[in-house]
This record gives structure tokens, C-alpha cells and sequence, in this order.
């Protein structure tokens, strides 16, 4: 059995030692850096399967490596923060993050959201076929073609809104940023103003026939971004 693969950015070399120390207990493999220097590139490189990322970072702090990485990265992001200021947490998860926990950090409690953030990462990709095949109920989506279908019907999507709709598909019941989706989308950073994203997701719903006040399919989750909901297409 492989274990999951972990990597802790924390200066505090203390509580650094004492995170290591207990997820080593707990069969997990732990690699541990202790400034944000060579944290993009790490993450990148390594593809962790999750990584605790303290916010405050000598170097290069953690919403700019959550900035860095999202779109390269395909695991989870959980952030450690001393802040109790909902701001701090809202932009944590606008840049990225999955989830957050504030210092003092209960080791215990902490293991629960690790192993909760994997077990959805497992979920989702049990609901992808293959790299180039996405169905939930009456939606197929086939990446090579750039073709949706919708209760057999084929919807007469642009390249740019497949691959929105694929992008969200591909992680459902999980909300996505638009920072993480325009990065993922146009190589570009979010600046807070662009509405590229948020009129295709308008477009979207229209064609999916989720154009209704309160959308189901896609929702808007407010602060953390784009939801696709596995349930709704049946």
C-alpha cells in the first residue's frame, strides 16, 4: 500500500518537527520545507498528494505560491494560518487553497481535514474514466473531440466553454477560484475585475438548460467560486 505523499512549508521549525513527527506516525511519506524560496517549484515538481502551507512565509508568503502553483498542481492545498480574520481565509480559497485550519494547530483535528480533502480527491477520480471521457448521468463530455452531450443531444459549445465545462467536471462537488480557473483557463492571473470566467459560466448554464435564479449544475458558491454538482444530471 503507498502512502500518501505529503509536503509541510511551515517556518515555525518547532511546530514544522511536531506536524512531520505525527503524519510520519500516521503512514504518511513527508517531506518539509521551511521558507517559500522553492515552494512553487517543489510542489510542482513533486505533485504531492497534499500540502500543509503555512501562510505566513519568509520569502515568498502562501497565497502567492497557492497564486504559483494551482494551475501545475493537481493535489490539495490546506492552509495553516495564525489569522482568525475572515478575510485572510476568504483569500485563501479565492487563490487556491481547499481548505484551512487556524493555529494553535490540534494534530488529531488536523488529520480529519487531510484525510477528508483525500478522500474527495479519490472520489473525483473515480468519476473520471479516463484522461479523455467524463460522464455523470445524462452529461458525456470527450475532451479529444471537444463534444458535450446532453441527454443525447449535442450542445453547440466553443473550445474556451468545453473546456470550462471539462476543467469543472473534473473536479465535481469541489469548488474552483477564478483565480484557479483563469489560470488554468487563459495563463493568466486573476486581477479581481476580469469577468471572462464568470460570462462563460453564464453561457454555460444557458446551453445546459441551469439558466434558472438559483443554478443547480453549476453553482456559485460565494467566496470560494465555481461548483460543478455530480448529483444534478441524472
Amino acid at each position: 500500500m503507498t502512502h500518501p505523499k505529503m509536503l509541510i512549508i511551515e517556518d515555525d521549525l518547532k511546530l514544522q518537527k511536531m506536524l512531520k513527527d505525527y503524519f510520519i506516525t500516521q503512514n504518511f511519506d513527508v517531506t518539509a520545507l521551511d521558507d517559500g524560496s522553492n515552494a512553487a517549484q517543489t510542489i510542482i515538481n513533486e505533485q504531492p498528494d497534499i500540502v500543509l502551507l503555512d501562510l505566513m512565509l519568509p520569502v515568498t508568503d502562501g497565497l502567492t505560491i497557492c497564486r504559483q502553483t494551482r494551475s501545475q498542481y493537481q493535489g490539495k492545498i490546506l492552509m495553516l494560518t495564525a489569522s482568525d480574520d475572515d478575510f485572510d481565509h476568504v483569500a485563501g480559497l479565492e487563490t487556491g487553497a481547499d481548505d484551512y485550519v487556524t493555529k494553535p494547530i490540534k494534530p488529531r483535528v488536523l488529520l480529519a481535514r487531510v484525510r477528508s480533502l483525500l478522500r474527495r480527491q479519490s472520489n473525483s477520480a473515480a468519476s473520471i474514466e479516463n484522461s479523455d471521457h467524463i460522464s455523470f448521468g445524462k452529461l458525456v463530455l470527450k475532451n479529444k473531440y471537444k463534444k458535450c452531450e446532453l441527454a443525447g443531444d449535442l450542445l453547440p459549445l466553443t473550445d474556451s466553454e468545453f473546456d470550462l465545462l471539462w476543467l469543472l467536471a473534473s473536479n465535481p462537488d469541489e469548488p474552483l477560484s477564478r483565480d484557479y480557473l483563469t489560470q488554468a483557463l487563459r495563463g493568466i492571473e486573476y486581477d479581481g475585475i476580469d469577468r471572462t470566467i464568470d460570462n462563460k459560466v453564464v453561457k454555460l448554464r444557458k446551453l445546459l438548460g441551469d439558466d434558472n435564479a438559483s443554478a443547480e449544475k453549476v453553482q456559485t458558491i460565494r467566496g470560494k467560486g465555481y461548483l460543478f454538482v455530480s448529483t444534478a444530471w441524472n
